[in-house]
């Protein structure tokens, strides 16, 4: 039995680890680039995955594939026999380049995205709008009393403005559940810049984002670096996934390595525990899949525990991405 994590100070609970939707966009748009489209059966054996493995949250965005995203996700739970309140379902609104009056303008088209399944969370994606923080917390918090959504969250927001929406959603008796930001081994930012302390703080959930660095922490690439050329978009041009950035964490992926060998696990799977266990209960997961077998491992995490010397130990060795 998966022990469920509670939704910031709402009444939601979520399994530690989600799924993240972006790959089901079909290829389509600036977002969608990212991932070659996926067969609708592909989609649905992913959801299937996860649900069997315990996940019982998808997150999902307006901008992944313009509704596509949406639209595949409550396809493959219709078809796998899920009914509304069986599942939460999160999503997003794209600010830019856009006014908050277009929240409640587009609402509407991400109800019908999802149909049937209500939007459990919705969340602002982006810091960047035409509006005020102040706007945008308002007109979300309105969606939330006309019963349009469950609960607010925000995306890639600072401490200063994770606080500011906080502030103004708490004035209309609205929580603020969430911040959706990147997170990972590979990218501590957010336990040096203020972020984490203010959501332990506050009672807000951290939702991590590319929890294994688009895939870097699986280890594959550092093993066979021919793989990265092969890869559709431009995750291959990142940084990270150049020769020097490569050797930069590879002491990392040989402890991680070497932590999963121990426990009968993968490196992707270590990776993803300790970001569920070294803050407590403030951070969930959502990595992706693009096969069967990626949701499987995602899943597979649920049922691994580290030992506070692993944590330790992995904590020394990307101390440097902080």
């Amino acid at each position: 039995m998966v022990k469920l994590r509670r939704l910031g100070r709402s009444e939601i609970e979520l399994s530690p680890v989600g799924l993240g939707c972006w790959q089901f966009s079909e290829g389509f748009g600036l977002a969608g680039g990212f991932w070659e489209a996926l067969p609708a059966d592909t989609v649905q054996e992913i959801v299937d995955a996860s649900l069997r493995g315990g996940i019982n949250w998808f997150d999902t965005a307006e901008a992944y594939g313009n509704g596509r995203s949406e639209r595949a996700l409550s396809t493959a739970l219709t078809s796998l026999g899920r009914k509304p309140g069986d599942v939460v379902v999160a999503t997003k609104w794209f600010p830019f380049p856009r006014t908050a009056s277009h929240i409640g303008k587009t609402i509407d088209e991400r109800i019908s995205c999802l149909s049937p399944f209500p939007i459990d969370l919705h969340q602002i994606h982006q810091p960047f709008s035409l509006s005020t923080v102040e706007a945008q917390s308002n007109a979300m918090a309105d969606l939330v009393q006309a019963g349009k959504i469950k609960t607010v969250g925000v995306s890639n927001y600072s401490e200063k403005r994770m606080r500011a929406a906080h502030a103004v959603l708490a004035r209309r008796g609205v929580p603020l559940v969430s911040n959706q930001m990147q997170y990972s081994l590979l990218d501590r930012r957010i336990e040096s810049n203020g972020v984490m302390a203010a959501a332990k703080e506050l009672g807000i959930t951290i939702i991590a984002y590319s929890p294994l660095a688009q895939g870097l922490l699986s280890g594959k690439f550092h093993e066979d670096p021919s793989l990265i050329k092969n890869r559709v978009g431009p995750r291959k041009f990142l940084p990270a996934f150049r020769a020097k950035g490569m050797e930069r964490s590879r002491p990392l992926i040989e402890e991680l390595r070497k932590i999963a060998t121990a426990h009968g696990a993968t490196p992707s799977q270590v990776a993803l525990s300790w970001l569920l266990q070294f803050h407590g209960d403030t951070v969930v997961v959502i990595p992706g899949a693009t096969k069967r077998r990626h949701a499987e491992e995602n899943v597979g995490t649920l049922q691994l525990t580290l030992s506070p010397d692993e944590l330790r130990r992995i904590d020394e060795l990307s101390q440097h991405y902080r």
